[in-house]
């Protein structure tokens, strides 16, 4: 009786108590909410957007406050449910992107995760980022996007991942229309995904395995880069430089870095051709060099 009584009053301690973060969930009660424009009654056209940056403090802004938020770097707008027998399979992605965990709720997000990992225009991204408020001509309506992404060039991307048995349902259409239309007065982009194209999952998903920092073989970067200035099979790049079992790995991290590259469409075999690519491994050297540096 003793037991249950402690057990119950640490809960009750957590659901009312404050506030940790642990890999972008907010497990604590977040400070008070900030922005000047408040709450509004929820007439068509009204849009407001609730997010928690960085620092744990959650705001609740207009349109253009929340544009230029750098929401990549937020914390998640709710938490993912997990629990015993969960019908989704929640989980976290090591993004070598930005070098933390990612929470996604499923394997369909994960693999949109991975994706935009290995994306060279991506910079930055987080799941649960905000919650959407607005209302149109159907109604209110809110929404917690399943991910944000930040390219390179400043532009901002938000993404739904649906399972793509309910992509033509009216409900899923009508959520896609009412985010994209909301992402247009944001200045964003906005995509509803189901599954990425099969073989150029099955290469991304390969190269995923290789995506961590290089801690050996470095020295083979600068061979391997000269031997794929012009096309060449991979099996007969890897003949050249030994230990081969090595240098796969090497070459394949180069591969996920884009410093190396070869037709996505087509199943990476010892025959694909591949190729440097002299931009991006200019730019992988350099990082290469600055990783390395340290050790």
């Amino acid at each position: 009786m003793i037991l249950l009584m402690v057990r119950f009053w640490i809960r009750s301690v957590i659901e009312v108590g404050g506030s940790m973060r642990s890999g972008g969930r907010v497990t604590r009660k977040t400070r008070s909410v900030q922005g000047g424009a408040g709450k509004r009654s929820r007439e068509s056209g009204f849009a407001m957007v609730r997010y928690i940056d960085a620092g744990g403090d959650e705001h609740y802004v207009g349109l253009a406050e929340a544009a230029p938020v750098p929401f990549e770097n937020g914390r998640m707008a709710r938490n993912i449910p997990a629990y015993r027998d969960i019908a989704h399979t929640p989980g976290r992605y090591w993004a070598a992107t930005t070098g933390e965990l990612v929470e996604f709720e499923s394997h369909l997000e994960e693999k949109w995760l991975t994706w935009l990992d290995f994306d060279a225009g991506i910079t930055g991204f987080s799941s649960q980022p905000m919650e959407l408020e607005a209302a149109d001509e159907r109604g209110p309506w809110n929404h917690i996007p399943d991910i944000f992404a930040r390219r390179a060039d400043g532009s901002a991307l938000l993404v739904d991942v649906k399972n793509p048995a309910r992509l033509d349902d009216e409900p899923v259409r009508l959520q896609a229309s009412r985010t994209a239309a909301l992402c247009g007065r944001l200045g964003w982009d906005y995509e509803m995904v189901g599954e990425p194209p099969a073989q150029r999952w099955a290469n991304v998903f390969e190269l995923s395995g290789k995506r961590r920092r290089l801690y050996l073989g470095q020295g083979m970067v600068p061979r391997l880069l000269e031997l794929a200035a012009v096309p060449v099979p991979l099996g007969d790049l890897l003949s050249f430089v030994t230990p081969e079992d090595l240098a796969r790995g090497v070459l394949l991290h180069l591969c996920w870095r884009q410093a190396v590259v070869f037709d996505l469409d087509q199943p990476l075999r010892e025959s694909t051709p591949v190729r440097t690519d002299p931009d991006m491994a200019a730019i992988v050297t350099a990082e290469l060099a600055r990783e390395t540096g340290g050790r």
